[in-house]
C-alpha cells in the first residue's frame, strides 16, 4: 500500500543501504584476497576484524551524513520532477540528480588536491552508483520498506560470503596457489626489493650478492645479515605446489629451503623471517626475461 512520502524514512533506509554496501564490499574484498598471492607480511585477521568493528559506528555516521546531504535532496527533487512530468520520472532522474549533487563536491576536492582526472571520474561514478542505490531503494512508499531492506540486504551480504566460501572450497573461484616453477624456471637472476640477487645457472651453481634474511629461529631484533658467495642449488618438487622448495647451499649463508609463491608471470621465492609465527616474508622476484 502506498503512503505519503516520509523523508525521515528515506534517510534511514538510505543509511541502512550504505552500511550494507560497505559490508558487502568487505565480504567481496575478503574473497578477492583469497585469490591473490600473499603479502610480504601476513595480515592479522583478529586486528583487522577488531578495526572493522570499531569503524562500524563511523560507517553509520558517514552513511547518515551522505544520505542527509545527497540522497534526501535527490529524492525530494526526483519527487518534484515526477509531479511535473510524470511519476516514472522519479526513477530515471534520481541517479542523474545524485550525480549532479556530487559533482561540485568531488571535483572541487579533486581540483584542490590536484588529483588525477581518471581517478576522480572513477570515484565520482562509484559514489554516484552507491548513493543512487540508496535513493532508488528509498523511493517506494509502501509499508514495511525498512524491514524488507534490512532482511534482503542482510541476506545478500551473508549469501555472498557463504557462496563465495563454497566457491573457493570447490574450485569455482580460483583460490590462490603458487605456480609450479620447475628447475628451468629457477635458472636466472632473482632480486629483492633493494636489488640484491641470487643468480642460478643450469649447471647447478648459484651466486649470491648481498642477499639477506633471517632464519626462522633468529630473534626479530637481530640484524638481518647480507650474504654473498657462490655455491650450489637444487629444486624439490614436493607433493604439491605448496611443498616445492629451492635449496641453496652457499658457504657462510645458513638458509633453510626457499618456498615458492607469486604468479606464473612473476614467480617469487621466499624465506620466513622475524621469528616463529611472525608471518613476515623476505622475497626474491625473478628478473624479467631471466632464464
Amino acid at each position: 500500500m502506498h503512503q505519503k512520502r516520509s523523508y525521515g524514512r528515506v534517510v534511514v533506509v538510505s543509511t541502512l543501504v550504505g552500511c550494507l554496501e560497505v559490508a558487502l564490499t568487505v565480504v567481496v574484498a575478503v574473497l578477492y584476497v583469497q585469490t591473490q598471492p600473499p603479502p610480504d607480511r601476513a595480515p592479522d585477521y583478529a586486528e583487522i576484524g577488531g578495526s572493522l568493528v570499531g569503524l562500524a559506528p563511523l560507517t553509520g555516521v558517514v552513511s547518515f551524513l551522505l544520505s542527509l546531504v545527497v540522497v534526501l535532496p535527490a529524492v525530494a527533487l526526483a519527487d518534484l520532477l515526477g509531479r511535473l512530468i510524470g511519476r516514472h520520472a522519479a526513477w530515471w532522474s534520481a541517479p542523474l540528480i545524485v550525480a549532479a549533487l556530487l559533482a561540485p563536491l568531488v571535483f572541487g576536492v579533486a581540483a584542490y588536491n590536484d588529483a588525477q582526472t581518471r581517478g576522480t571520474l572513477v570515484f565520482w561514478a562509484s559514489a554516484t552508483a552507491s548513493l543512487s542505490a540508496g535513493a532508488l531503494i528509498a523511493l517506494p512508499r509502501f509499508e514495511g520498506l525498512l524491514g524488507r531492506v534490512a532482511l534482503w540486504g542482510t541476506a545478500v551480504v551473508a549469501g555472498t560470503g557463504l557462496f563465495g566460501a563454497l566457491g573457493l572450497a570447490v574450485g569455482l573461484l580460483p583460490a590462490y596457489e603458487p605456480p609450479r616453477i620447475g628447475p628451468q624456471t629457477v635458472v636466472g637472476a632473482w632480486f629483492d626489493h633493494t636489488g640484491n640477487t641470487l643468480v642460478f645457472t643450469s649447471d647447478g651453481r648459484v651466486t649470491a650478492s648481498g642477499v639477506g634474511g633471517r632464519a626462522a629461529v633468529d630473534h626479530p631484533s637481530d640484524p638481518s645479515p647480507s650474504c654473498s658467495g657462490s655455491g650450489t642449488w637444487s629444486y624439490e618438487a614436493g607433493r604439491d605446489v605448496w611443498a616445492q622448495k629451492v635449496r641453496v647451499d652457499v658457504p657462510g649463508c645458513s638458509w633453510p629451503a626457499w618456498g615458492v609463491d607469486g604468479t606464473a608471470r612473476e614467480p617469487r621465492i621466499h624465506q620466513h623471517i622475524g621469528g616463529p609465527g611472525s608471518g613476515e616474508l623476505y622475497r626474491l622476484r625473478k628478473a624479467s626475461g631471466g632464464s
